[in-house]
C-alpha cells in the first residue's frame, strides 16, 4: 500500500496527572521523527480527559503550550464525565475520524497516558500501513523508575527478548483506520476493550500483525485505573519486594 495521508493517535486518561506530560513529549519526538522521515503524512492526536478529577488538564495544556511543535500538529483534548477506557478510546477515535481524509488513507495508533511511545513508533505505525497490515499488536515494557529493584529484576528474567509477543495492550496498538470503523471500533467496556478488538479483528479474517521492536514504557505502579489492567496483572505477577 502507499503511505497513509494521516496518523491520528487516541490517548484516554484518566486521573494521569503524572504522567501526562512525558505521554505528550514523547509523541513529540515521534511527531518530529515523523515530519523528518515522511513529510507527506500529517500526524493529529486526540486526548479524552475521561472524568478527571486531579490536575491532568492543567498539566496537559501547560506540557502542549511549552512545546513548539504542538503549535503545527493538531492536539484536540475532549474533557467527558468518567467513561471508562473502552467508551473513552471510542469517543476519541469518532473524534478523530470525524474530518479529515477517508479512513481507507489514515492510521489510527493508540497509547495510553501513563505511557511513553518509542521516537521511531510513529514511523513504525506507517511501516505497518505501508507493508498492508490491518492491526499492529506491540510490546509494552514498565517503567523501571517505578519498580523496586528486586522486582525489576524478576520482571526482566520472565521476560526474553519476543516473550511477549501478541500480548495486546491498548498502549501500543494500530490499526488501519477503515478496518476499525468495519469491525464497530472499540467495545464500550471498563477495561479489555484492546484484547477484544484484536480479537475479532482476527475472528474475521483480519491481517494482525506482532512486534516486540520499539516497546511502548508504561506505569509501572500497581494501583492502575482498571481493575484488570496491567498495573494489576504487575502486582500479582510480580509481586512486591520480598
Amino acid at each position: 500500500m502507499t503511505l497513509p495521508e494521516r496518523i491520528d493517535v487516541v490517548v484516554p486518561a484518566h486521573d494521569e496527572e503524572d504522567g501526562i506530560a512525558g505521554c505528550l513529549g514523547a509523541l513529540a519526538d515521534a511527531a518530529g521523527l515523523l515530519a523528518r522521515s515522511h513529510p507527506d503524512v500529517t500526524v493529529a492526536v486526540t486526548v479524552v480527559l475521561d472524568g478527571c478529577t486531579d490536575r491532568t488538564a492543567a498539566r496537559l495544556h501547560a506540557a502542549a503550550a511549552a512545546e513548539p511543535l504542538w503549535r503545527t500538529v493538531p492536539l484536540d483534548v475532549v474533557e467527558t464525565d468518567r467513561l471508562g477506557v473502552g467508551r473513552a478510546r471510542a469517543v476519541g477515535t469518532t473524534r478523530a475520524l470525524a474530518s479529515g481524509p477517508a479512513p481507507a488513507d489514515r492510521w489510527l495508533g493508540h497509547t495510553d497516558a501513563d505511557s511513553r511511545v518509542d521516537p521511531g513508533w510513529l514511523v513504525q505505525q506507517v511501516a505497518a500501513h505501508v507493508d498492508g497490515a490491518h492491526l499492529l499488536v506491540g510490546a509494552v515494557v514498565p517503567d523501571p523508575d517505578d519498580l523496586d529493584p528486586a522486582v525489576l529484576a524478576r520482571w526482566r528474567r520472565a521476560h526474553p527478548p519476543g516473550s511477549t509477543l501478541g500480548h495486546v495492550h491498548g498502549a501500543n496498538l494500530g490499526i488501519r483506520a477503515d478496518v476499525s470503523v468495519a469491525l464497530g471500533g472499540f467495545d464500550p467496556v471498563p477495561e479489555h476493550e484492546d484484547v477484544r478488538l484484536v480479537e475479532r479483528a482476527r475472528a474475521l479474517g483480519y491481517d494482525v500483525r506482532a512486534t516486540t521492536d520499539l516497546p511502548v514504557v508504561t506505569s509501572g505502579r500497581f494501583d492502575g485505573r482498571t481493575p484488570g489492567g496491567y498495573a494489576e496483572h504487575l502486582r500479582i505477577t510480580y509481586g512486591d519486594a520480598s
